[in-house]
């Protein structure tokens, strides 16, 4: 019988299930026929009471190979368990011995089984074939070679049941191999951006992080300034009830300020004069006032960068009214020297800063000028020579014919008016900031961020505080410091703690709803306690939550790296620093994120996945 075209690869053709189930009972009894040498078909309601009586399929006719008498025992339908993909009308060929009048070995070939097509109740039909030829080697060895894709009797298969299995029957997960695992991710990569909103959310609850007992919160607050911290079981069964968990999570929470005025918002500071518009600010018109502010913060500041030097403080922020600075220790972030990150910058600043003499570079600049690079390198010889000549003349005849159009177009009234010789012409001004129209393109722009290093970082930090445009001169934040923001106490620093507010809401999954519990932690957000709070969840919510994550903006170039920068050797000791020695793990590998920041983390099953 040809191959049907509708046919599910899950299924065998009626000739060839005949032929398997005719082989295996001749290997039991010798013949495939009765003891009497003639072969007999039953009716399809009855079956033999021998164990050897079977069906091909139900409903379908019985075939014996001793007797044919007794009760008949219906076969349940063994396709009901095999899934078929392809649903077209198929036709059904049921087959039935008839009475050859002699044993099957004297009949010397066999009729091929005929279809009756055009039938859609295919269940209740039957077709005649008569076959009872003994099958040929080529045929034997061929069945034996193919394998059974669906449920055999017992009784019939009673001596090789435990060789033939169903596999197609299997799920997919019984048939790959065990040593094929999902990998497992226990990190995300560090993210040295500032937070302004984390939106946790789980199927389970998420209340224990909020009202904490007056205890829990004293003790979480001791263990901050301490710098202790409590190992957590693998797996909470009730986190409410977990003093320890609710002690630790207030402890995340805790960072470090200065100033600190409780009617004000001091962060974020960068197009923030709204937040500040209409608030009482006495310092704006008294300038006593103003220069003790800034006498106060100056010694907060050193108090940081001694810290820092130290290494037992491992990054802090600058935040004023116009860019942000990162300074972080020695050690973190891949580098072995203090490094500094200032974003976004102008070219007034930048110019500032080397009249300071310190050093710095443009690593984003850097790195696409090195692609710039790199790709005219993999030019042919030539290519590259005729571009840079044709390059080189363009730049020079676009620099003469810029020159006599100022020449002749913005100076033509003075030859006019016969004083051309009496007043010089700003050419050099002109060619000037021809030159420096790059330099200020990059303005206010992420490709802006510089980066500090080394000794350098000293010599910033005495140009941030002699620096007047670090303060705004007007405006509703006028003559206010610059926010400092630490994960440890500092001289002048006064003691914040995150917001967390819990809800639970219901969320439409399909056409059900399900229970969502949703955490909002609010302020600026170190990435310190971005890691804490994250590894706390992991064993309250049993492996099983994802975050949303607000980044402020000017902050999300800080996961770049320097061109100049020495990868650490891991001699560097930062267990004094204040960190949980995870967060300190953590934030000693380079950031992966370039230019970017993390928007989204989802931990599933003990694995983290993240956004970007």
């Amino acid at each position: 019988m040809s191959q049907q075209a509708g046919y599910s690869p899950s299924f065998k053709r009626p000739a060839e299930i005949m032929r398997m189930r005719r082989k295996r009972a001749r290997s039991d009894a010798g013949v495939f026929s009765s003891p009497s040498g003639q072969s007999s078909a039953d009716s399809p309601g009855q079956s033999s009471s021998s164990p050897a009586c079977v069906r091909p399929f139900s409903p379908g006719p019985l075939f014996n190979t001793q007797n044919r008498s007794g009760g008949g025992i219906k076969r349940r339908n063994p396709f009901a368990n095999i899934e078929n993909t392809f649903s077209p009308k198929k036709k059904l060929l049921i087959y039935n011995e008839e009475d050859g009048g002699g044993s099957a070995a004297a009949v010397d070939g066999y009729k091929k089984p005929t279809e009756k097509e055009g039938d859609e109740e295919m269940s209740t039909r039957k077709v005649g074939l008569s076959f009872t030829a003994r099958l040929t080697e080529a045929e034997k060895r061929e069945d034996i070679a193919s394998k059974k894709s669906f449920s055999e009797d017992d009784s019939l298969f009673e001596e090789e049941e435990e060789d033939i299995e169903p596999p197609l029957l299997k799920s997919p997960q019984a048939i790959a191999p065990a040593s094929i695992a999902v990998p497992v991710c226990t990190e995300f990569p560090a993210d040295w951006s500032l937070k302004t909103r984390l939106l946790f959310t789980s199927p389970l609850t998420l209340s224990w992080a909020e009202q904490p007992k007056a205890q829990e919160e004293a003790l979480g607050l001791s263990q901050h300034c301490r710098a202790q911290f409590s190992s957590l079981p693998h797996s909470l069964q009730d986190p409410r009830s977990c003093s320890e968990l609710r002690c630790a999570f207030q402890q995340s929470l805790v960072y470090w300020q200065h100033p600190s005025l409780p009617w004000l918002s001091m962060f974020p500071r960068i197009n923030a004069e709204r937040s500040f518009t209409g608030k009482s600010t006495p310092w704006a018109q008294d300038a006593a006032l103003q220069q003790s502010l800034m006498r106060e913060w100056s010694v907060s500041l050193s108090s940081l960068y001694s810290l820092i030097k130290s290494r037992l403080c491992p990054y802090f922020y600058l935040c004023s009214y116009q860019f942000t600075v990162l300074f972080k220790a020695a050690g973190l972030g891949g580098s072995g020297n203090i490094t500094a990150l200032i974003s976004p910058t102008t070219r007034g600043l930048r110019q500032a800063m080397k009249a300071e003499g310190i050093e710095f570079s443009l690593p984003l600049v850097e790195e696409k000028k090195k692609s710039r690079e790199h790709q005219d390198e993999e030019k042919e010889p030539k290519e590259k020579e005729e571009a840079c000549c044709d390059l080189k003349d363009d730049e020079d005849c676009q620099t003469h014919d810029d020159e006599d159009e100022d020449e002749d177009g913005s100076f033509s009234w003075l030859k006019e008016m016969g004083v051309q010789d009496k007043i010089k012409k700003p050419n050099g001004i002109t060619i000037q900031l021809r030159k420096e129209g790059h330099a200020v393109s990059l303005d206010h722009k992420p490709e802006s961020v510089v980066c500090v290093e080394g000794s350098h970082t000293f010599t910033l930090i005495n140009f941030l505080i002699n620096c007047k445009s670090v303060v705004a001169a007007a405006g509703s934040q006028a003559g206010l410091p610059p926010t400092l923001l630490a994960p440890v106490a500092f001289r002048g620093a006064t003691m914040h703690t995150l917001k967390g507010r819990s809800v639970n809401v219901k969320s439409q999954v399909g056409s059900t709803y399900q229970n969502i519990s949703s955490l909002e932690i609010t302020g600026p957000i170190l990435p310190s306690s971005l890691h804490t709070i994250t590894t706390l969840l992991r064993p309250a919510q049993k492996g099983n939550f994802s975050a949303s994550l607000y980044t402020h903006a000017p902050t999300a170039v800080m996961n770049i790296q320097s061109a100049k920068q020495q990868v650490a050797d891991g001699s560097l000791d930062l267990s004094g620093c204040g960190l949980h020695p995870s967060s300190i793990q953590q934030l000693q590998q380079p950031s992966s994120l370039g230019k970017t920041a993390l928007t989204h983390i989802n931990m599933k099953n003990y694995s983290y996945t993240w956004k970007n």
